[in-house]
């Protein structure tokens, strides 16, 4: 679903967009979600489609955001460098470090650093078919929503870095709108099938609760 935000010509993402294969099940749901979507209503937008697959639908929207937080980072990459944010946080209190398959122990690391981490791994999660299967008829895995929610929570630090560290240049791009838009639609997502911990969404709060203020969290 693309809330077609109006960004320059030459932006470029921070990675290739994820596609969701055409004719699929999955298409065709994304399809209802930006219809939904062009309705204003972000809370209507993020329920589950009658008689539609949860997971499915988990799904679909897992890549949706990975693709709008790719194209919204993308637009602040060149004003997040080794040097102006030395470390992967959001304000002084949180900070964040990184820990995949190959890296077993947390390294700290720079935003920059931490974002390539991150975008890389989603990036092969979702072209994992064992993980996120799109052909019809494979089954989704038994531990599939636990890894949606770990996707969906590191997704989350990366609106929390732009919000913290990066909100000036937001202004200065005139994407303010979009990002709030974003990250209003990503707070209901996860509100209404619980997938992110409250103390995880703890660095942005205040800011929930005034963008979303009927979002029960």
């Amino acid at each position: 679903m693309n809330l077609n935000f109006p960004f320059k010509k030459n932006t470029k993402t921070f990675r290739p967009r994820k596609e969701i294969p055409k004719g699929s099940n999955q298409h065709v749901l994304l399809e209802h979600a930006a219809k939904t979507l062009g309705t204003g209503n972000l809370k209507l937008a993020v329920m589950l489609p009658e008689g539609e697959d949860l997971n499915e639908w988990i799904a679909v929207n897992v890549v949706d955001f990975f693709n709008q937080i790719n194209m919204l980072y993308g637009t602040l990459v060149d004003h997040c460098s080794d040097f102006s944010c030395p470390k992967m946080s959001a304000g002084a209190k949180y900070e964040y470090q990184w820990s995949d398959e190959r890296n077993k122990k947390p390294i700290a690391c720079s935003a920059p650093k931490y974002m390539d981490y991150l975008m890389t791994w989603v990036q092969s999660q979702l072209d994992n078919e064992a993980k996120f299967p799109s052909k019809i008829g494979v089954p989704f895995p038994k531990n599939f929503q636990a890894e949606a929610k770990k996707i969906l929570r590191r997704l989350f630090r990366v609106y929390a870095h732009i919000y913290y560290h990066h909100f000036e240049t937001v202004l200065e791009l005139q994407e303010e709108p979009h990002l709030n838009t974003s990250f209003k639609h990503f707070v209901y997502f996860v509100s209404e099938f619980n997938l992110v911990d409250k103390k995880e969404l703890a660095p942005l709060a205040d800011l929930i609760l005034k963008l979303v203020p009927d979002c029960a969290l």
